[in-house]
């Protein structure tokens, strides 16, 4: 998981952590969280982040989802 942890965290500027199962072999939940100048861009952000994911051989994700907060001004 370090792999993407980092390449999340260089690569697309998002935060990343392992969020869950951290005590589980070959089993992870991760984290991600973007801030942008509009849901625009970090729709953009999380598609990349999600091809990169998906590419890698090693992986097998058995669900994404995404959530949005938005802040009243």
């Amino acid at each position: 998981m370090k792999p993407i942890l980092e390449a999340a965290r260089r690569r697309y500027s998002l935060a990343a952590a392992e969020v869950d199962h951290q005590d589980q072999w070959q089993r992870a939940c991760l984290g991600m969280a973007a801030v942008a100048s509009s849901p625009a861009r970090v729709e953009e952000m999380l598609d990349k982040l999600e091809r990169f994911v998906w590419s890698r051989p090693d992986v097998e994700v058995l669900s994404t989802e995404r959530r949005w907060m938005e802040m009243e001004s």
